[in-house]
């Protein structure tokens, strides 16, 4: 009785000092570094053309008039910065479309850090356009920045997928989402009419971008790159077991890299696989269409619409034109509370629960709002129902749909498919990022108070699609994640490491040896999927 109740104790002991070392330093250093010169760009970006948008429409008539001796019609001015708002998206595609190679020949820490070269370019052009007198540099730059928000919202995930052990995987995931808020607030606080939002001033906006990204890039190079993809894609297993030992902060990592061994032994290989590939393989079928449906409805949610249309959606609201930039600020900082919750009750509470509860929520007061706007004008007190309403909106989407999604794409997918999954989530993310900012000011117009029921509608059929499709991934390893979905792919376990990579199956034994060979000769076993 004694012994048993010693060796409980020391299981507990055991599991809190696991606990512990989770966290390490470096770890921390890694994920903010990286999330400061990556999303928060992407977040400060969505937010930074909303308060100069007065002056830059000038900029755009003035240029025009110099340029060609009359004004611009309202019509081409319109059509200008719309142009200068969906182009950002045009550019993520991009991104999305070329950081699969990237990410392959150069690692994930390395894209991270030459990802830079794109956001300082972009500032450069976007904050010197006022002094050149260009319009088209402005809207190149949003091009350029939009190509290194795509290639950070793939390369980003799949980092800190990788360096992070699986206990805290969400927790570390939903730093992505968290400095997407972060940026998305700090847009709005530098482009108040104290600081950078006057006429004077707009472009030190679009200069600020090279602060993030000249601290990421003194900063990360002393952090080591993925120990997975040293492991499995660089076959160099002395830095690998040094990235673990830096990353989990102890010496002894023979656990942590037999661990990733052992799931190559079962993939045989490690040669990425491309799109078509990824499509056609049966034993993920579920898996791409999950990722497929969770990041459609990230952007089709309505979110980025009230993001770019803020100001106009409080002027329908009832709000006074002067107090609209703070109001907005108010709804950052929600977003970014959120956000934080979210990392901080993902790994007690699962994906499943915040991610359906998350666009629950939305439709329940998407509903709402549509209500309030209809009828403001008949009760003094239903604008600020309105308000309410959409920053309760922001705070279900950040509690859930914001991040979670891109922690999905990062667990659902074994090494060699996750570039490849990557790159079809980003596609799926812009284009309908694009849509979104096309689209709503139609949408708006035709359907009046009663756009956002489309959103309401979209949200719902995802919290649907979840509900009976998606598995909890909370501290599950590939394989079992991959089990969970084996009934729905329609395929048992061992037909489903055939269908990863098809052909005569070995025994254990010829397998492993077939591996240690490939690592010695440094090269990568030949296998389609």
């Amino acid at each position: 009785m004694e012994n048993k109740q010693q060796s409980n104790g020391e299981m507990k002991e055991n599991k809190a000092a696991k606990k512990k070392t989770n966290w390490s330093g470096s770890l921390i250093v890694a994920s903010l570094t990286g999330a400061f010169g990556s999303s928060f760009l992407y977040g400060y970006n969505l937010s930074v053309v909303n308060a100069p948008a007065v002056y830059i429409k000038k900029f755009y008539n003035e240029t025009w008039e110099r340029r060609y001796g009359f004004s611009v019609d309202e019509g081409t001015l319109t059509l200008l910065w719309s142009i200068t708002v969906s182009v950002f998206a045009i550019g993520g595609l991009v991104g999305a479309i070329i950081v699969t190679p990237i990410v392959k020949f150069f690692g994930r820490k390395c894209t991270l850090l030459l990802n830079n070269v794109f956001a300082v370019t972009a500032a450069l052009l976007m904050s010197l356009a006022l002094l050149v007198g260009s319009f088209e540099m402005l809207i190149l730059g949003r091009i350029i920045m939009g190509v290194d928000a795509g290639i950070s919202l793939s390369a980003l995930p799949m980092y800190l997928s990788e360096i992070s052990p699986k206990e805290i995987r969400g927790s570390l995931g939903q730093v992505t989402a968290i400095f997407i808020c972060i940026g998305v607030f700090t847009g709005q606080v530098l482009g108040l009419p104290e600081i950078f939002g006057q006429e004077s001033r707009w472009p030190y906006l679009f200069g600020a971008i090279i602060v993030p990204s000249l601290i990421q890039v003194v900063i990360l190079p002393f952090l080591p790159e993925s120990p997975r993809y040293l492991l499995l894609e660089k076959h160099n297993t002395s830095k690998a077991e040094k990235a673990f030992q830096t990353f989990l902060g102890k010496d002894d990592v023979s656990h942590e890299v037999e661990e990733v061994l052992a799931e190559s032994r079962v993939q045989r290989n490690t040669k990425l696989v491309s799109i078509l590939q990824l499509l056609r393989t049966r034993a993920v079928r579920w898996q791409v269409i999950t990722v497929i449906v969770t990041m459609g409805c990230y952007q089709l949610c309505g979110l980025n619409a009230i993001w770019y249309y803020t100001n106009s959606i409080f002027s329908e609201a009832g709000i006074n034109h002067e107090t609209i930039p703070y109001v907005t600020l108010s709804t950052g900082a929600v977003e970014t509370v959120a956000a934080v919750f979210s990392g901080l009750v993902i790994e007690r509470l699962g994906r499943r629960p915040l991610l359906i509860g998350g666009f629950g929520l939305m439709v329940v007061f998407f509903a709402v709002l549509t209500v309030s706007l209809t009828l403001q004008k008949t009760v003094h007190w239903l604008p600020y129902l309105s308000i309410f309403c959409i920053l309760a909106i922001i705070a279900s989407f950040c509690i859930g749909p914001g991040g979670i999604p891109f922690v999905l794409t990062g667990e659902f997918f074994q090494q060699s498919q996750r570039p490849a999954a990557f790159m079809i989530a980003g596609t799926v993310n812009w284009l309908s990022n694009f849509a979104v900012g096309l689209l709503f000011p139609f949408i708006q117009g035709g359907l009046q108070t009663y756009c956002f029921l489309v959103f309401a509608a979209i949200c719902f059929a995802g919290a649907t699609y979840l509900f009976f499709v998606l598995p909890e991934t909370k501290n599950k390893t590939f394989n079992e994640i991959s089990q969970a979905f084996a009934k729905r792919n329609k395929l048992s376990l061992e037909v489903q490491e055939m269908n990863h990579y098809p052909g005569e199956r070995k025994s254990s034994a010829e397998q492993e040896s077939n591996f240690t060979s490939s690592v010695d000769n440094g090269e990568t076993k030949k296998g389609i999927v």
